[in-house]
Order: C-alpha cells, then sequence, then structure tokens
C-alpha cells in the first residue's frame, strides 16, 4: 500500500540545515513505514521556490500555475512533515505565509510530523509554543514528538539518546504508525468527519481500534457536501462590490 507524505521545507540557504533535517526526517519515516508493510512516496516542496508565488498570492487572492500545483499536492497528500527555521523565536515568515495561503480544511484530521532548526539549544520551545499551536488551530492530527535541531546535534552525540537520530526516529516512528496499513492507530484523531459518529467499542476509532485510519479528504468531502465551506475568492470580491 502507497502513502504519499508531501514535504515541506521553508529553510533559505542552499544547502539549508532546515532541508536537511527534513530529508533525514523523511527518509525515517519511509524506512519505519516499509518495515509495517506500506510504501512511502515523498514529495519534498522547499518553499524558497515559491516565496514570490505565495507573496502574490497573499496581496492578489490569486494562486499562479506553480502554486497552484504545490497546493493540489498538498490536498492530495496522506501525511506532512513540515520544517521551518525559527526566525526571532518563531516560525519563519515564508513558512507561515504558506499555510496562510492554503485553505485551512486542507489539514483537517490530516496526520503532521513536524519539526525546527535553531542556532541554539534555547530556541527548542518554538515547536510547542509556535508551531504546535499553528497545525492545533489548522485541526491537524500532529505528533506527540517534534524535531528541533540546533547546530551541536549535527555534531557527534547526534545518535545518542537523546540526540538527533534518536528524535527523528521517534517521531517517524509515530507518524509510520498513524498511516501503516491494518495496524492501530497510536494516536486516533478524536474529530469524526460531519455526520459520522464513531463506534463506542473497544475496536472503534476512540480508542486506536485496527484498521482505523485518519482520512482528512473524507472530512473535507462531507464539508463540502454540507455546505459548510468557503466562498471562492471571485464570488466573495463581486458580493463585496454589491455591497
Amino acid at each position: 500500500m502507497k502513502r504519499t507524505i508531501v514535504v515541506v521545507s521553508a529553510g533559505l540557504g542552499v544547502p539549508s540545515t532546515t532541508r536537511m533535517l527534513a530529508d533525514q526526517m523523511g527518509a525515517a519515516v519511509s524506512t519505519q513505514l516499509g518495515e509495517l508493510g506500506a510504501r512511502a512516496v515523498l514529495d519534498v516542496v522547499d518553499l524558497r521556490d515559491y516565496a514570490t508565488d505565495i507573496a502574490n498570492n497573499m496581496v492578489s487572492g490569486y494562486a499562479g500555475p506553480a502554486l497552484t500545483d504545490v497546493i493540489n499536492r498538498v490536498a492530495a497528500a496522506d501525511a506532512m512533515i513540515a520544517v521551518t527555521p525559527t526566525f526571532s523565536a518563531s516560525y519563519s515568515g515564508l513558512f507561515k505565509s504558506f499555510f496562510d495561503v492554503l485553505d485551512p480544511k486542507f489539514l483537517d484530521g490530516m496526520p503532521v510530523l513536524f519539526g525546527a532548526t535553531g542556532g541554539s539549544p534555547r530556541h527548542s520551545l518554538v515547536l510547542d509554543m509556535a508551531i504546535r499551536p499553528l497545525f492545533s488551530y489548522l485541526r491537524a492530527h500532529t505528533m506527540p514528538t517534534a524535531v528541533y535541531a540546533s547546530p551541536e546535534d549535527w555534531g557527534p552525540g547526534g545518535g545518542d539518546a537523546t540526540g538527533l537520530e534518536y528524535r527523528i526516529s521517534q517521531g517517524a516512528g509515530e507518524l509510520a504508525a498513524v498511516l501503516a496499513p491494518g495496524s492501530p492507530s497510536a494516536f486516533p484523531s478524536t474529530t469524526p468527519a460531519a455526520g459520522v459518529a464513531f463506534p463506542l467499542s473497544s475496536s472503534g476509532p476512540a480508542n486506536g481500534g485496527p484498521g482505523f485510519q485518519p482520512d482528512h479528504r473524507a472530512k473535507r468531502d462531507a464539508r463540502e457536501r454540507t455546505g459548510m465551506t468557503s466562498l471562492p475568492f471571485e464570488q466573495l470580491l463581486a458580493q463585496t462590490q454589491r455591497r
């Protein structure tokens, strides 16, 4: 069984430690998912290549062809890995702007493993003070473990019991457990799709029973059927002009 994982890197440099961390997290998920009987397809998105398109979308409300393609790839993915550099004790402006131009419903229920890089271990609080609240607002299904990498982590000792390699492996294992076919979901979503009730049984989703798979695309479809979706920009503009 194939699982598509979109890997979003907000690194600005070439080479970039942010991209390095994203690649290592993606490789670890691919390895652990393979051990659980599924094949991971990694779709890497370097946001630096779309910075101009993102800025144009912010001011015009229209996504160009390249950015539209990226948005469609995110919408079609089974899960996401997202990594940002730390700027001023928070995520980068490019990282935030990308999620601002996405339709919020794209990430509702999507399994997300996230990480950050920074110049000092003291900035590691960015994971739970800035990035996790962002994905919680977007109703993403975030993994309990997030990964932070500072310059010290890239040297000797990165693979010890508390080092970078261990943290990547732990987070990757959590995401793989959610995506694995036919295995219990260790971290099930607690938000059912609109109009769908979870059965109150020991094998149901609320208890992480066998076969449970979070399906954010089903949530989007359910919302569209019930009319709980935003109007296209053109319709909103027309309504504003009529007023």
